[in-house]
């Protein structure tokens, strides 16, 4: 393969690692004492916190068919929640609550940061005696250039609440690197919380 073909090859390698999402968990809790729950039949209202109403719809619908996906009856609380209620828990609770919603989970963003990552270049060695060796070589052995990439990561807050009771079942905070929508971003945390519930014993097979 030649040079030129091995940078191609290089960079798109790259490319498609800072494209790809990754979600860790800088913390976690669950209640103690509680058994190990299944979503299988439940009412899970979905609610994400933002401003937007655009991005909450987005990120609820998107929670809501993670949840269904996993057995349960996922419901986007903007579907029940209308917006000029949204900021008021006493209200919220009881539509909640006349819905026949067992539980809510709650997902906000609480960071996002960027982080610059360099890879040095790499030279390599040359023969200085002919022209045309010299020629020949230089052309084929030249400069590799090292290069600069960014990683933006988004930490994302997730509760979930016993309705009624208001009890805090589980709360994590989590970082996902490189999300590239909110659907993309919802989606991969969801994923993760649902691994690492079972990893903890949370949440049931």
């Amino acid at each position: 393969m030649s040079r030129v073909a091995r940078s191609i090859v290089l960079v798109t390698a790259v490319l498609a690692l800072s494209a790809c999402s990754s979600t860790t968990f800088t913390s976690t809790w669950k209640a103690p004492g509680v058994s190990p729950v299944s979503p299988v039949g439940k009412t899970i209202a979905t609610v994400f916190v933002t401003r937007d109403e655009g991005k909450r719809r987005a990120a609820e619908d998107a929670m809501a068919r993670d949840l269904t996906e996993r057995g349960a009856h996922g419901v986007p609380a903007y579907t029940i929640l209308p917006e000029n209620v949204r900021a008021d828990a006493e209200k919220a609770r009881v539509m909640l609550k006349d819905a026949g919603v067992n539980a809510v989970v709650i997902s906000r963003v609480v960071g996002k940061d960027q982080q610059l990552n360099y890879t040095p270049g790499t030279s390599f060695p040359t023969y200085y005696g002919g022209f045309g060796p010299y020629w020949g070589h230089g052309w084929g052995a030249a400069y590799d250039p090292g290069y600069l990439t960014t990683d933006t990561y988004v930490s994302v807050e997730t509760t979930l609440y016993t309705v009624p009771g208001d009890k805090l079942l589980w709360a994590s905070t989590s970082r996902t690197a490189n999300p590239s929508n909110i659907d993309s971003l919802v989606n991969e945390v969801a994923d993760a919380t649902a691994k690492e519930m079972k990893k903890q014993g949370f949440l049931a097979p």
